[in-house]
């Protein structure tokens, strides 16, 4: 027979849960019993890879201090990772005691906590202990409470080597027929995810990666949207004057949009379209979105706007001035 101790506290000397997890731990020896304990807040940066302790227990004890509100948040991470990496065939079969010892208020709302949760995981609980303690050391002192704590582990070794039956509860029920749509993963799958959330450096890869697509995609809808609500390119088409025979290739980096309009005027046809190529160009104009709007409502010219600065260019000026006789916008 196994038992596992995870013991979530800040492992303080005057922890009165400590003094309870010694005293089971004496019992369980006398009775040949294997017992490990878990100290969570030592274990912070691989909880996520303890679930896979429970594959040898036959029960566990959940420990964990009120110190201030509630269950103690590694206690809390801990039955997260179990909910999302256990094998809950596996849980369903372990026996599960609540130990919670409280300095302040609210360990039996605590214990309620463990209980719930466990069960919700769909694991067997047994009756748990829980204090308020205000002088750790007389309650350390007390022969009546050790008779009590021994009690319990007698109690949970018997459950144990008896198999005793647990009655059902509306929280399995729960679990059975309202978050049926949760996501299943064997329990092989499920150690491997948890071996990956553990794993800081791929998390953050995985977090830049996502940021990354993340990006990608917006950019891609923006584009689509500033496509979509300025048609440059189907005013290009229709103001194309094909008797221009000149060869020539444009690019129109509109900075605002962060995008490069190509246009490659050759034999009297057009080729209108978006795309990165613009070191091919034999002219690279800069504008804004507002001084193409201006050009292609006939408000000013390639020519104008260059004169006052508006658009800046490179390349051979002489097709700099043909771009007003290649388009002619009214």
């Amino acid at each position: 027979m196994k038992i596992n101790i995870y013991y979530a506290g800040r492992g303080l000397i005057d922890d009165p849960t400590i003094y309870v997890m010694n005293i089971l731990e004496e019992v369980f020896d006398e009775l040949h019993v294997k017992v490990e304990r878990y100290h969570l807040h030592e274990l912070k940066n691989s909880i996520t890879t303890l679930p896979k302790t429970l594959k040898e227990a036959d029960g566990v004890i959940l420990a964990s201090t009120v110190e201030w509100l509630g269950l103690n948040g590694w206690m809390q991470v801990f039955l997260d990772a179990c909910w999302f990496y256990g094998d809950k065939n596996r849980i369903s079969s372990i026996y599960m005691v609540p130990v919670v010892m409280s300095t302040t208020y609210g360990e039996r709302e605590a214990q309620l906590s463990l209980i719930n949760a466990w069960e919700m995981l769909g694991g067997k609980t047994c009756r748990g202990l829980c204090a308020y303690v205000e002088d750790p050391i007389a309650f350390e002192m007390n022969e009546g409470y050790k008779v009590i704590i021994e009690k319990q582990a007698e109690d949970l070794y018997r459950s144990i080597s008896q198999k005793v039956k647990v009655l059902p509860s509306s929280t399995i029920a729960i679990k059975q027929n309202i978050l049926r749509e949760t996501m299943d993963f064997t329990p092989q799958e499920s150690e491997q995810l948890s071996k990956y959330a553990s794993d800081d450096i791929y998390v953050k890869k995985q977090k830049e990666d996502i940021e990354e697509l993340a990006g990608l995609y917006k950019n891609i809808l923006e584009n689509k949207k500033s496509e979509g609500n300025v048609p440059y390119i189907d005013s290009f088409m229709r103001s194309f004057r094909s008797a221009v025979k000149t060869k020539a290739v444009y690019a129109l980096v509109i900075e605002d949009k962060k995008r490069t309009l190509l246009l490659e005027c050759q034999n009297g046809k057009l080729d209108c379209h978006y795309g990165d190529d613009a070191g091919l160009a034999d002219v690279t104009a800069r504008l804004s979105s507002r001084v193409l709007e201006d050009i292609i409502s006939g408000k000013t010219s390639f020519q104008g706007s260059f004169m006052k600065g508006d658009m800046a260019a490179k390349g051979d000026f002489a097709l700099i001035r043909m771009l007003d006789e290649f388009f002619t916008f009214s």
